[in-house]
């Protein structure tokens, strides 16, 4: 069984944590980073940011994810004086390969007959960055994701409802993507794109506490 991972990285300079709640921007576009947000009361705003996504071949999975959120992260609070900058990437990889969102459906079957019966791995990054003191927490969470063996029409008739198009990996393991799943290790949240428990230690350093702030 693989185990959960995380790593974090602190930028400067250190500060004390600011005394009252500042405005919440989340950079992404992603409708299920919205839901999770929402979901546990926060309010916030969204302006996302194309960023070059590019990044060094020799970084791992996790690594790699972490390097894409903070990049997002910094982008977007270059457009602000004040507030607490969210943002995440969301990689899938087995046997140490990245598998990203499926270039058309041929492309997308292939991925989901590449993980059927067997285990993968989901790497969310995460950057939080106080855009008024600079001070950044950049990490990132690992979920081993165990999928049932899936034959190929099962593969295509999944393919066909749309729902792999625009998913690292090609599936989503909150829709329908979800009966090919028999087993996960680690955070459920990951896998759907924000790493939850991760993020939620971490906001709290920056004075935002999610139980709190309801």
């Amino acid at each position: 069984m693989a185990t959960s991972e995380f790593r974090t990285e602190t930028g400067t300079p250190r500060v004390s944590v600011n005394d009252r709640l500042q405005p919440i921007i989340l950079a992404s576009s992603s409708p299920r980073r919205h839901e999770i947000l929402s979901r546990l009361g926060l309010s916030f705003t969204i302006d996302s940011a194309d960023v070059d996504e590019s990044v060094d071949e020799n970084l791992l999975p996790g690594q790699a994810a972490q390097v894409l959120a903070l990049r997002k992260a910094q982008t977007v609070a270059s457009y602000y004086a004040q507030g607490l900058i969210i943002a995440a990437d969301t990689i899938v990889a087995v046997d140490g390969k990245v598998l990203g969102k499926p270039s058309d459906s041929s492309d997308a079957l292939a991925m989901l007959l590449t993980l059927q019966g067997r285990e993968h791995h989901v790497y969310s990054g995460f950057a939080v960055i106080d855009v008024a003191t600079r001070r950044y927490e950049a990490g990132y969470e690992q979920t081993a994701v165990v999928f049932r063996p899936i034959d190929e029409a099962e593969a295509r008739s999944y393919v066909a409802t749309g729902e792999p198009m625009g998913k690292a990996g090609s599936y989503a393991i909150q829709g329908l993507g979800a009966v090919f799943v028999k087993e996960i290790h680690g955070d459920y949240f990951n896998v759907v794109g924000l790493p939850v428990f991760k993020l939620a230690q971490v906001l709290k350093t920056f004075g935002l506490d999610i139980l709190g702030a309801q």
